[in-house]
């Protein structure tokens, strides 16, 4: 395991957010067996592949990027750990996306609150003012990091199932059947969670802006 440990570290390191790209599914369920019987090679690729979705999901659980890649290589570890135990009709991102949210959970537990940075893509969404850019594109880049940055505050307030929810749902874009899967739990309980999530995320920003209009 300490070996492991210290691969999938370097990996982590190796590779970036954007490196994760789309396979086939048949070919990406071969990868998976090929993982399954202990090639680490495959293992390798499978990271590669999975890896922005864990450390975006882990950043908006738990609003840190390097809490996010600390959750994403205790992640890795525990899917490498238990990989025997997936079963091939599953999906396997589901499978990972329920890793990830145990990770958060424990870490979370373990932290207790922490100040709130950027999501993943903001900066690379965002980036630097481009000099060439309209006075208007200028102003909406703007503001729509300032909307990503009150979403980001938003999430922070949510206990933590109803932030698990809403990012897997809304974030992520899973259907609310999968989430009720990754969580554990009922469809039409998923879909009260993410309605109550929705309404206090637009409570939040509606007071935010309320605030800010009366500066």
């Amino acid at each position: 395991m300490p070996g492991e440990v210290a691969n999938i570290a370097l990996i982590m390191d190796r590779i970036g957010p954007e490196d994760a790209s789309c396979e086939r599914p048949a070919s990406f369920m071969r990868l998976v067996e090929r993982a399954k019987s202990g090639d680490t090679a495959a293992f390798e690729q499978l990271m590669i592949l999975s890896q922005r979705k864990v450390v975006s999901t882990a950043w908006r659980l738990l609003g840190s990027e390097d809490d996010a890649r600390d959750a994403a290589q205790e992640v890795f570890l525990r899917a490498f750990k238990y990989l025997g135990r997936f079963k091939s009709e599953r999906d396997f991102y589901a499978w990972l996306y329920g890793i990830t949210i145990n990770v958060c959970r424990d870490m979370a537990r373990r932290r207790g609150p922490s100040p709130v940075s950027a999501p993943l893509e903001t900066d690379k969404r965002t980036g630097p003012p481009d000099p060439l850019a309209s006075a208007e594109d200028a102003e909406a880049r703007v503001l729509l990091a300032q909307r990503r940055a009150m979403i980001a505050r938003a999430l922070a307030t949510l206990p933590v199932k109803e932030r698990a929810v809403i990012i897997l749902r809304d974030l992520e874009g899973l259907s609310t059947d999968e989430v009720a899967r990754i969580m554990g739990s009922r469809p039409t309980t998923i879909r009260s969670q993410i309605s109550t999530a929705r309404a206090k995320i637009k409570q939040y920003c509606d007071r935010l802006m309320r605030q800010e209009r009366k500066r």
